[in-house]
């Protein structure tokens, strides 16, 4: 995908609702998806979550899973996709977390994670990414970059759940 429009063509098509769940980009993701005319009928809410709390209270995000990877790992990622999917009446969740300024190899770093129901039952892949440039630089780049790659990580999700049929071992 090439464009924030394209994305909102892709979720049409394939009759997807789509939940954000960011703390890097701090509702920039929605913003971006929001800009987009009839974005409606495929963005179901943005979820904000900032601060361990807000990470446990609104997404479900285990104070275990942030004590033991930390609070911008891909672990954090993941549990924020899944409880975002699990607070909405959307089919897909796309969730970031990350430092979009530290000193050192942290820096630029972010933490993605996809999640969407397939035959009933919750998915998730993820990844972490790196972004070059200031503060916002990074914010910016890693919305557009988690957006454009939706169909990216819904093909991974779909490759998931077929590798595990028949009899096939544990969710993706």
């Amino acid at each position: 995908m090439q464009s924030v429009e394209q994305v909102v063509s892709f979720l049409e098509k394939y009759q997807l609702s789509l939940v954000t769940a960011e703390s890097c980009t701090g509702g920039l993701m929605a913003s971006l998806l929001a800009g987009v005319p009839g974005c409606g009928a495929v963005l179901d809410r943005g979820y904000v979550a900032y601060s361990p709390t807000a990470k446990q209270q609104c997404l479900g995000v285990d104070p275990a899973t942030i004590a033991r990877y930390g609070l911008t790992s891909e672990e954090v990622a993941r549990e924020m996709a899944l409880g975002a999917l699990a607070n909405s009446e959307a089919s897909v969740a796309l969730a970031n977390t990350g430092m979009a300024e530290a000193e050192g190899p942290l820096d630029g770093l972010v933490c993605v994670a996809c999640a969407m129901l397939m035959d009933g039952e919750p998915w998730v892949v993820s990844e972490q990414l790196r972004f070059d440039g200031d503060r916002n630089q990074v914010r910016e780049a890693a919305a557009q970059h988690v957006l454009l790659q939706l169909p990216y990580y819904y093909e991974r999700l779909h490759q998931a759940i077929a590798a595990r049929l028949p009899g096939a071992a544990a969710n993706g």
